[in-house]
């Protein structure tokens, strides 16, 4: 499975396997590593200013609108692997958003894991590419 990819780790890993939440842990980071890269590759600033901005579209109110943006030109396999992080039981009440954009913030979170541990780099890129239009 390992093959020229961004992943880090060459321990094989079935994404299928792991839960909705553990493909959005590990989905938050790559989401925030794009931001990111996006940020800093656009103007060279100060770090307070990056963080600044990186939050609003970490948020999951972005989020939300981020999958509005990709909902139509998802997979069957993609919005499945979106409804299971969608749904899964967070335990966590969201502080700065609503009940709902929470959940769809994790739904995306767990796409961009999954898409990563299958080391789907180009669909990455193809996506982030429509949200950060």
């Amino acid at each position: 499975m390992y093959r020229n990819s961004m992943r880090f780790i060459d321990k094989e890993v079935n994404p299928k396997q792991l839960s909705p939440l553990n493909l959005a842990f590990i989905g938050d980071c790559i989401y925030e590593i794009l931001v990111r890269e996006t940020l800093v590759t656009d103007a060279n600033r100060p770090v307070n200013d990056l963080h600044r901005e990186s939050v609003k579209y970490v948020s999951a109110k972005a989020q939300t609108q981020a999958f509005d943006k990709i909902k139509d030109i998802l997979t069957e396999e993609e919005m499945s692997v979106y409804k299971r992080g969608r749904n899964a039981k967070t335990g966590h009440l969201p502080k700065s958003a609503s009940e709902s954009e929470y959940h769809c913030a994790t739904g995306v979170e767990a796409l961009f894991g999954y898409l990563y541990l299958c080391e789907k780099n180009d669909r990455i890129k193809e996506l982030f590419s429509i949200i950060n239009s």
